[in-house]
């Protein structure tokens, strides 16, 4: 993975819009197998006829396969791109958080901005500063510089039986307000809980975290992902 990976696209006149398409095929295709260019329509906030031709420059110039009626998925060229891609994003997150205090929610955005424009020279001046990290403040893992990326499958908070303790390892980076919330509540990766007590039907949850009982929903714990403690 370098540089050049990244270059292939500039020289192909492919705009920058060519990379954020790559990255949200990898990540849907992450959790879906194929995707389906509907969905991908939804997910780049464009109407589907721009998915689609966006798709089809891509698939012409072997970063995609694309099966109609069935979707597409990345190939091992694309899959660098966005993993690349993915790398600065996170990188970019852990840098801004760690060396300058940006708030958490507002690193996707800035992120988002900067994933782009990121020269190796720079990459490795971050790393050194940072010391390489593995994870990224919301707890992603950021895959390294041969375009490796290692995660841990997590269950998620909801998923606690009542009286269970757990560390909080991940959470979603796309919501600020919801990053705000959570944040308010001592919800933050590397925060302890323990499930006091569970309402049935996917009721609320009582949860103890820095020695204070909160009471949040099923539907936030389900987006928590933790690790289970003995």
């Amino acid at each position: 993975m370098a540089v050049s990976t990244l270059a292939i696209l500039c020289s192909m006149s492919i705009s920058r819009s060519a990379q954020d398409y790559l990255k949200h095929i990898y990540k849907l295709q992450a959790s879906s197998g194929t995707v389906q260019t509907s969905i991908l329509a939804d997910r780049m906030g464009v109407a589907a006829p721009s998915a689609t031709n966006m798709v089809a420059r891509l698939a012409e110039a072997g970063f995609l396969r694309h099966t109609p009626y069935r979707g597409v998925a990345l190939t091992e060229q694309g899959a660098r791109v966005a993993l690349e891609v993915i790398r600065h994003h996170r990188l970019w997150e852990a840098f801004l958080h760690q060396a300058l205090g940006v708030p958490i929610d507002q690193l996707h955005g800035e992120a988002e901005r900067l994933e782009h424009d990121l020269s190796d020279e720079l990459e490795a001046h971050i790393v050194r500063h940072l010391g390489d990290p593995l994870l990224d403040p919301h707890g992603d893992p950021i895959p390294d510089h041969d375009g490796q990326l290692v995660g841990t499958a997590y269950p998620t908070l909801a998923s606690a039986a009542e009286g269970q303790r757990a560390a909080i390892r991940r959470v979603p980076d796309e919501d600020p307000a919801f990053l705000r919330y959570i944040e308010s509540r001592g919800l933050l990766p590397g925060a302890t809980v323990e499930m006091r007590h569970k309402e049935p039907f996917r009721g609320p949850m009582t949860v103890a975290v820095g020695g204070t009982e909160r009471v949040i929903g099923f539907e936030l714990a389900s987006k928590l992902y933790v690790e289970l403690v003995d």
